[in-house]
């Protein structure tokens, strides 16, 4: 196979560290891809487990199955969404059942991973499909005609009975005996679902490959380049799966040198940069990028490409740049699920379809399944991307203890109101006659008023004692404790 040599290098790296492994892709010297696998929060992405039923919900032709994980993993039962099997279903397991499924979608926040019954198992060139029938899909990105039929008679010839799979874009005009190899380990990876026959669950049955070697399946393409790395026991692992070196293969470059690899490549500052809200355009403009539960906004601000020139020219070659640069930090960020892009307001329809044709043509370049919906009636544009594994931020962030993620904390004035409706609750309702107020100097001035007015009044109110006590706690937080004089 002849290598497609590009102009933009593409560079795969990989960074091994003892707790973590970064993955990058970058274009060119500019990063367009990066994840991270924790050695303390491994992706359980596309393992095989054998899990025990620990409650059913009908109503949702769904069960919740425990695979040994923190939470317990949500598995649809049923064959069509939305539909409940009161009229019982032959498909719904009953609690303490065993059932062998495989990790879907990783958990995310508050909710377990995502099983199904329907096994796929990834290689470089296809992905089989066990139990499917025979069922021979073909990427469609590849659009010749004569190689895609070339492709199904050879997959369809070596596939046993009762299997399936998926051509990848990287499988076009390989060669018979490079799908006979793919094919083979594949099906090694199948027969140890039989093991979960005799397993006591939860079990698992199957792992799926290392990161390193997970980041070759993905990334393994014509137009990658090379692959660098800085794990000497990884790169002899990757070497000898004779992926790398020969004609028509990326190079495989071991990085030996004393400073860090992203930072040779210089990554590092690029990698940070994209946890960072805001991201300016070239023209002045910026986006604002918020993730919440339900979906990831992005709103588009002119900021300083304002007022140059023809206004409507001028919003419409932001809202084309932010088009571009959406869709990159989409793929970077691994922004997934329901996205809403707030554009800068254009009331010609032209206009608008040029942004939307924009935009489809730039999400092209993500190798993972996104959809341009189109503009609804408020001028938002919608998207969805597929969902595979957290996003960025959310893999390297952790929530605030003093908000809980909001972002926000109670101001200073609806936190001395509570302090002292407390103060007076205990007073009136309780036996004590004396209160200790712990908390950060500057709420403590706030709570007992200016020169003490309002501490003076409360303690001449009630008779009582309120002790001041100032310690190095969070904005906003605060500790009354209860107290008889003595």
């Amino acid at each position: 196979m002849q290598r497609n040599r590009r102009c933009a290098l593409k560079r795969v790296l990989m960074d091994i560290s003892e707790d973590l492994t970064r993955i990058a892709l970058a274009e060119d010297g500019e990063l367009v891809e990066l994840y991270y696998e924790s050695k303390h929060d491994e992706s359980l992405l596309g393992n095989v487990y054998a899990g025990r039923v620990a409650s059913v919900v009908p109503n949702l032709q769904a069960a919740f199955v425990d695979i040994g994980a923190e939470k317990n993993g949500y598995y649809y039962y049923g064959a069509a969404r939305a539909v409940s099997d009161e009229g019982k279903n032959p498909a719904r397991p009953k609690p303490g059942d065993t059932l062998i499924l495989q990790v879907e979608k990783d958990a995310a926040g508050s909710k377990g991973a995502v099983l199904t019954n329907r096994f796929s198992f990834p290689g470089k060139f296809l992905v089989l499909l066990p139990g499917d029938d025979g069922e021979i899909g073909i990427s469609r990105k590849i659009t010749d005609s004569a190689e895609r039929e070339r492709i199904r008679r050879t997959v369809r010839a070596l596939l046993p009975e009762g299997c399936g799979a998926i051509v990848r874009t990287n499988g076009a005009n390989r060669s018979q005996e490079e799908y006979e190899n793919e094919i083979s380990l594949l099906l090694e990876k199948c027969k140890k679902l039989e093991k979960g026959t005799f397993a006591l669950p939860p079990a698992l049955l199957l792992q799926e490959s290392q990161p390193v070697h997970q980041a070759v399946r993905d990334f393994y393409s014509a137009d990658v380049d090379e692959f660098v790395l800085n794990d000497e026991a990884a790169c002899h692992s990757l070497l000898e799966t004779g992926d790398f070196g020969g004609e028509g293969q990326p190079v495989l470059r071991p990085h030996t040198e004393k400073t860090p690899l992203f930072e040779a490549y210089f990554l590092e500052r690029q990698s940070e940069k994209a946890l960072e809200e805001k991201v300016w355009l070239k023209s002045g403009g910026f986006l604002v990028i918020e993730e919440t539960e339900a979906c990831v906004v992005i709103d588009v601000n002119t900021g300083k490409a304002a007022g140059r020139g023809d206004l409507q020219k001028s919003i419409l070659r932001t809202n084309l740049e932010a088009a571009e640069e959406a869709a990159k930090q989409m793929r970077l960020r691994n922004l997934s699920g329901i996205i809403i892009i707030d554009f800068i307001d254009m009331p010609e329809k032209k206009n608008q379809q040029e942004l939307t044709r924009r935009l489809e043509s730039a999400v092209k370049k993500d190798r993972i399944k996104t959809v341009v919906i189109g503009m609804t009636e408020l001028g938002l544009m919608q998207v969805t991307r597929k969902k595979t594994r957290p996003s960025l931020r959310r893999q390297m962030t952790t929530k605030c203890r003093a908000c809980e993620g909001t972002g926000r904390l109670p101001s200073i004035d609806w936190t001395v109101t509570k302090m002292r409706r407390q103060a007076e609750s205990i007073f009136a309702n309780t036996i004590y006659d004396e209160i200790l107020v712990r908390a950060d100097g500057r709420l403590l001035r706030a709570f007992a008023g200016e020169k003490d007015c309002w501490l003076k009044q409360l303690e001449m109110r009630f008779g009582g004692t309120v002790i001041l006590e100032a310690a190095e706690m969070g904005f906003g937080i605060f500790e009354i404790e209860k107290q008889k004089r003595s």
